[in-house]
């Protein structure tokens, strides 16, 4: 009986190695995305292009704008006139104008003095883009706080991610998305194509047992997710510099977790539904926006609405998702987020349960 099972082990993994198309599309789609969020893909704000509209240019008016242009984050496009700063902003020439006081530096020495005073600086943004607005205020805020008494109301540190490099962030939700688009499309469409094809009903009749033949199909994907869990994780430590500070082996042992989940969902999804195409949709499209939006990959789970914060619950990339990030940002061990460990583990054992159940009783 065992000769048998590793015989099927062995059919299914010679019938993927010789599919080109699909490992290429497995083994290439991680590798594009890691790239495509680590380096394309930006929530930082960056070039943004500043004009300056200063009456009296004088030495702390020259200053302040020798400090915004020395600023990665911010493009000097010059001086210009009050009248002009509408149609910069409409032409796209300019996504701010800062707007100097005529007593500037008289302003500054006032409130060096601690003299209350009038606001020195006017800033007028282009906010047609509400995330790229916002950010570009508080930088350039940060950037104008030169004097000595500004710069003494208070301080600010940055912890975890000093750089706030938006590639950190970005990371463990790729590898929450890629996991279960991989593993669950895989698993349903290889799983269904037996059905399709009426090749199952010859599996079925051999003296290996339905379950074990499900699971001769589930562990040569189960291989190739962890390749591609390596892969992913050597991209995202050596290549984007993620710090991986609560140690590799923690964030591995989780991922595997994680994989086993992925892979009870696309067999879930095979005894749902019975043509490739209908697999794909749900494995590929159906999956992908629960975690798009509910999984605080790209928005904080607490800007939900209340309704859509209880759903994200059982949303398993929600959890996956905050356990990676605070293992590799914030530098805890797996211990700390056992609670994510357990939810996880109990929604692999809920959905693996369920699917071999019905998996059975449809072949009854």
């Amino acid at each position: 009986m065992k000769h048998n099972f590793a015989s099927f082990v062995k059919k299914e993994t010679l019938h993927i190695l010789r599919d080109k198309r699909t490992m290429l599309i497995v083994m290439l789609i991680p590798v594009v995305l890691m790239v495509l969020f680590g380096f394309a893909i930006s929530t930082e704000v960056n070039n943004v292009n500043v004009a300056v509209v200063a009456p009296n240019r004088t030495d702390g008016v020259r200053d302040a704008v020798e400090r915004l242009s020395q600023n990665g984050y911010f493009t000097f496009k010059g001086y210009i006139s009050h009248g002009e700063i509408d149609s910069y902003l409409r032409a796209g020439k300019a996504g701010a104008v800062l707007v100097f006081a005529p007593d500037y530096d008289r302003g500054v020495a006032q409130m060096d003095a601690g003299i209350p005073i009038k606001p020195l600086v006017r800033l007028v943004v282009d906010a047609s883009n509400v995330n790229t607005a916002g950010s570009a205020t508080a930088y350039l805020q940060s950037v104008l706080l030169g004097s000595a008494s500004q710069q003494s109301m208070f301080e600010t540190r940055m912890l975890f991610n000093p750089q706030m490099k938006s590639a950190y962030s970005f990371v463990p939700g790729i590898m929450g998305l890629i996991f279960i688009l991989v593993c669950a499309m895989m698993t349903s469409v290889s799983i269904v194509r037996e059905k399709e094809v009426g090749t199952m009903e010859v599996l079925l009749v051999s003296p290996v047992r339905p379950v074990k033949i499900v699971f001769a199909k589930m562990i040569p994907y189960f291989a190739i997710s962890c390749i591609v869990l390596v892969t992913i994780m050597m991209l995202a430590r050596y290549l984007l510099g993620v710090p991986m500070s609560g140690g590799m082996w923690g964030v591995f042992l989780l991922s595997l977790l994680y994989l086993l989940l992925s892979l009870s969902l696309g067999l879930l999804v095979s005894t749902i539904v019975d043509t490739q195409m209908a697999a794909l949709l749900i494995s590929a499209m159906v999956m992908m926006m629960p975690i798009l939006m509910l999984s605080g990959m790209l928005f904080p789970i607490e800007n939900l609405p209340g309704f859509f914060r209880i759903v994200s619950n059982v949303v398993p990339a929600r959890w996956y998702i905050d356990a990676v990030r605070k293992m590799m940002i914030q530098g805890v061990s797996i211990v700390a987020v056992w609670k994510n460990c357990v939810i996880l583990l109990v929604m692999t054992v809920t959905i693996l349960g369920v699917s071999l159940k019905k998996f059975n009783d449809k072949l009854e």
